[in-house]
């Protein structure tokens, strides 16, 4: 659905019946790299995996899913079977007993209660009608694990937005401050320059050319306004909603380079603290990502 954004925790239960049978279907999905299907049926419902994979993976894009089966067949049957040879086999005992000189007390009432003794007949049940009964199970039970991963997913985009305002505040700052960067650092070695001297007399040139040696090397602009970019994609992406988290994640390294560049390009205490503070900002930002299908 456009604009809307899904996480890839959650968990989503759906319950099929019809004529006392009943299908209970679980999916729990956490965070992965990929769509990573994990199917816990029993022994006999196998034969079901298959269309099961294909409709829950036609749905959900990223995740690792355990989806659950639990089936539940309270029909009565009217027919019994009896284990003739373990029967015989406890006649033979009785017998043996009373040879021995105890008494045989052995009757049908205390073999019935001997277990796999008597067996009631199983009923039959056709793939058809159980793989309905999944189907509908399963559809209920995704449509309840989307709604929780929409909810937890507009949470985390609405906190990735946030974070965002933080990063561009800082991004800001350091724009603000970049200018005066130069500034100081022309007033820091001219002081010094007389200082070494010792005379008030400074090459005029010689100053420029050193200050215009230090401007272009911590230059910035180009990082900052490719960083500025980076945030804008974010809400751009974060607006048109869908599988977001590989584009984001793509993105969280790029503003990451950009911030590591800033870094190791300006020496300067402020600038430096904003850098750290953006760095911090970044990696909650990543983290969110991670959880985003």
């Amino acid at each position: 659905m456009a604009c809307t954004i899904y996480s890839m925790t959650g968990y989503g239960k759906g319950v099929a019946e019809k004529d006392l049978r009943k299908i209970t279907v679980e999916i729990k999905t956490v965070n992965h790299r990929f769509l990573d299907l994990l199917f816990k049926f029993p022994r006999n419902f196998q034969f079901a995996e298959t269309s099961a994979r294909a409709m829950i993976g036609g749905v959900l894009k990223r995740g690792h899913a355990d989806v659950y089966l639990n089936y539940e067949d309270n029909r009565v049957s009217e027919g019994v079977n009896l284990n003739e040879e373990l029967a015989a086999g406890y006649k033979k005992l009785g017998e043996r007993f009373a040879a021995l000189g105890i008494t045989d007390d052995l009757t049908a009432s205390a073999l019935i209660k001997v277990p796999e003794m008597v067996k009631q007949t199983e009923l039959d049940d056709d793939e058809e009608t159980l793989l309905k009964l999944i189907s509908e199970a399963a559809a209920e039970a995704l449509n309840n694990l989307l709604a929780m991963r929409k909810a937890e997913g507009e949470r985390l985009a609405n906190d990735i937005r946030l974070k965002l305002d933080g990063i561009a505040e800082a991004v800001a700052e350091i724009k603000k401050r970049a200018p005066e960067v130069a500034k100081e650092y022309s007033e820091k070695l001219s002081a010094r320059i007389s200082e070494a001297l010792s005379t008030p007399e400074i090459d005029d040139s010689r100053l420029a050319t050193e200050v215009a040696f230090f401007v272009d090397r911590a230059n910035i602009d180009e990082e900052l306004t490719r960083l500025t970019s980076h945030i804008a994609n974010y809400r751009e992406i974060l607006d048109e909603g869908g599988a977001v988290g590989k584009k984001l994640d793509f993105l969280t390294q790029e503003a990451n380079r950009e911030v590591n560049t800033i870094g190791s390009k300006c020496n300067d205490l402020q600038i430096t603290r904003l850098v750290l503070q953006l760095k911090n900002e970044i990696e909650m930002v990543r983290e969110q990502i991670q959880n985003l299908e």
